[in-house]
């Protein structure tokens, strides 16, 4: 493919991926927004002594990821003998801007499903991802919420080698998610339906982020975002343009054959 055909077919993706979000989706997330403004003004009731103890736990037991953090929180314990691994639940939240105020009903049913699963045996280690605060990171692993990835990271061994991370990823559906969802995933098992991930976007051993691409790749993307919606059509007007005038000129007549 040619280069200008490239850079059009990139715009052109640029242009439809403003688009993903279906149209109901986002009606209601500025309903959302609208209703939590007006409830912002409204003094809110006191909380049950149980939501406050429910929220402690939760805010005890899950780590919250940033971009500077997320390698050295997503580790084996140092203590555990290798050959282990270590399991991690890492939910990926989002609000107005990454979720569109559509994340609130999964983050309910994952907030209370985390004292369940840490009661299992053999529990996974919890984290969390603000797709609002940590843009970087989310784009940097190609995610975005509601959702989760569930980790299994392998401890090094002597000779500091290790196999590499399973990595599933659950997409989560918005209105539908409850604690019973979670159960069925990570008590039940369900998970393991799951096929590993093992493509480009690889958190741990995907190729972006093994040559260091990963970062870049990310702020290309946050800037793209921050683009109004109309930019990339009047880009992709003046490439097409520029690209058919050239096929359209006039060709320099060839020399004829020497007899």
């Amino acid at each position: 493919m040619r280069p200008s055909s490239t850079l059009l077919l990139a715009f052109a993706a640029l242009a439809v991926a403003q688009d993903q979000v279906p149209l109901l989706d986002r009606i209601k997330g500025f309903l959302n927004q609208a209703t939590a403004a007006i409830s912002s003004a409204v003094p809110a009731a006191p909380s049950s002594p149980v939501k406050a103890a429910s929220a402690k736990v939760v805010e005890q037991i899950q780590h919250e990821l940033t971009l500077e953090n997320w390698k050295e929180v997503l580790t084996v314990d140092p203590t555990a003998s290798a050959p282990t691994t270590q399991d991690w639940l890492v939910y990926i939240n989002g609000g107005n801007t990454t979720c569109f105020g559509l994340c609130a009903n999964t983050t309910a049913a994952w907030n209370a499903s985390l004292p369940l699963l840490a009661a299992q045996p053999n529990a996974p280690k919890f984290a969390v991802v603000d797709c609002d605060k940590e843009q970087i990171l989310c784009n940097s692993w190609s995610v975005g919420p509601p959702s989760v990835y569930y980790f299994q990271i392998p401890k090094s061994l002597a000779d500091q080698s290790a196999p590499a991370a399973t990595v599933r990823f659950l997409p989560l559906n918005r209105t539908s998610t409850t604690t019973e969802t979670f159960k069925k995933l990570f008590v039940n098992g369900e998970y393991e339906k799951v096929a590993p991930y093992e493509g480009y976007w690889h958190p741990f051993d995907g190729p972006i982020q093994q040559y260091g691409l990963a970062i870049p790749l990310a702020y290309v993307f946050w800037g793209f975002s921050k683009l109004p919606s109309w930019l990339p059509m009047i880009l992709i007007s003046l490439v097409s343009r520029n690209f058919m005038g050239r096929r359209t000129q006039p060709q320099p007549a060839r020399p004829a054959p020497a007899q």
